[in-house]
C-alpha cells in the first residue's frame, strides 16, 4: 500500500532524484518548498505545501496526514555559526515539533546530515565508524552535528534515523562537475596533499536507495548511518576513471599546500563578510578542504538493512559525465 512522504529540499540535486525515486515506486509526494521557489519539474501528482521553516502553521500542514519524513533541506553556505544554524538547526527543531504537535504516529523521521559532522577519519581505508566520538571541523559540520543531537533527544518519541552522506555525485551535481570540468582541460588543482587524500563518494541514485531503505527499515530507528560506497578513492583513482570518458592525454596537477588554501579562504571570506554573501571559500571551508581522508564506513548500513551501494567510480563517473554532456554543461 503506498505511504505519503514529505520530503523536504526536493528543488536540490539528491532531492530531485528522490522525487524520482518515489513517484517510480508509486508513493505518494508531498514536499515543503519556500514561497520564492518555483519548485522546478515535479514528477505528476506531487502534493506542495508552501512556507518556512519559521512558520508552524505552515508545518503544521506539510506533516500532517504523512507516513515518513525525509529531511534533505540545508544551508552549505553561511557568513557564521549563526547562519548555519539558521539554515540547518532550526528547521529541524521546528519540524520535530510540528510531528509532536499534529503527527505523533509518524513512522519515520530521517534526517539527511554529512559526514562533516564526524569529521575526517585518521586513516584512509576503513573511515569513520557510526561509534566514532564527531570531531567536525567547520561551522557546517558542527551546525549537522548540533541538528543530529536534536533528534537523537527526541527519539524517545520520535521515531528517528540520521544518515551522513560523504560527496555525492551524478547527474544534476554542480559541485564534483567542476572537478571534471577542469580535467577536461588537462588540468587539477587540489587543496592539501593530493598524493595522500583519501575520500568516500556515491553515486546519487545509491545514496537515494540507501536512505529510503534507512527510512522504512525498524532497526534503523534511533540510529546513525554512513551511506557510501564499501571503497574509498584516491586523486589517482578518480583521474584514472575519468581519462577514457574525458579522454585528456596529459595531466597538469597543482596542489596548492595549507597555508595557501588559508590564505585564500581568508581574504575571499572576508570579503564575503564585507558584502553580507556567503563566500565560496573562507577559512572554515579551507579547514575541510585540506583534510586528508574524508573517508567513512558503509558497514553498519550493511549489518542492519543489508543496504550496499552497487555504482563503481568508473561507472558512476561515466553515468555523469555522458548526462552532463547532454546537458551542455560539459
Amino acid at each position: 500500500m503506498a505511504e505519503t512522504i514529505l520530503v523536504t529540499g526536493s528543488t536540490g540535486f539528491i532531492g530531485a532524484r528522490l522525487l524520482s525515486y518515489l513517484a517510480k515506486e508509486g508513493e505518494k509526494i508531498r514536499v515543503f518548498l519556500r514561497h520564492e521557489s518555483s519548485g522546478g519539474v515535479l514528477p505528476e501528482g506531487v502534493e506542495v505545501i508552501q512556507g518556512s521553516f519559521s512558520d508552524p502553521a505552515a508545518l503544521s500542514l506539510a506533516v500532517r496526514g504523512v507516513d515518513r519524513i525525509v529531511h534533505l533541506a540545508g544551508l552549505t553556505k553561511a557568513l557564521d555559526e549563526a547562519g548555519y544554524d539558521a539554515g540547518n538547526v532550526m528547521p529541524v527543531q521546528n519540524l520535530l515539533d510540528a510531528v509532536s504537535m499534529h503527527n505523533p504516529g509518524l513512522k519515520r523521521f530521517l534526517f539527511v546530515s554529512s559526514l562533516t559532522a564526524a569529521g575526517p577519519a585518521s586513516e584512509g581505508l576503513c573511515g569513520v565508524r557510526e561509534s566514532d566520538v564527531p570531531r567536525p571541523v567547520s561551522a557546517y559540520g558542527r551546525s549537522k552535528l548540533r541538528a543530529e543531537a536534536l533528534c537523537l533527544e527526541r527519539s524517545a518519541d520520535i521515531p528517528v534515523t540520521i544518515v551522513r552522506p560523504p560527496a555525492v555525485y551524478g547527474p544534476g551535481d554542480r559541485d564534483v562537475l567542476q572537478v571534471f570540468q577542469m580535467l577536461a582541460k588537462g588540468v587539477l588543482v587540489t587543496a592539501g596533499s593530493a598524493a595522500r587524500q583519501r575520500f568516500s563518494m556515491i553515486y546519487v541514485d545509491d545514496l537515494v536507495s540507501g536512505i529510503m531503505m534507512a527510512a522504512r527499515s525498524d532497526r534503523a530507528k534511533g540510529r546513525i548511518y554512513y551511506i557510501t560506497f564499501p571503497h574509498s578513492s584516491s586523486w589517482n583513482e578518480l583521474i584514472a576513471a575519468s581519462q577514457p570518458i574525458l579522454g585528456f592525454k596529459k595531466l597538469f596537477k597543482i596542489s596548492l599546500p595549507d597555508p595557501l588554501v588559508f590564505f585564500v579562504g581568508m581574504v575571499i571570506g572576508s570579503a564575503g563578510s564585507l558584502s553580507g554573501k556567503p563566500a565560496l571559500i573562507s577559512r572554515d571551508k579551507a579547514n575541510e578542504l585540506v583534510q586528508d581522508y574524508w573517508v567513512c564506513s558503509p558497514q553498519q548500513a550493511l549489518l542492519d538493512f543489508g543496504f550496499t551501494a552497487s555504482t563503481s567510480l568508473a561507472e558512476g563517473i561515466a553515468k555523469t559525465i555522458s548526462w552532463y554532456r547532454r546537458q551542455g554543461w560539459l
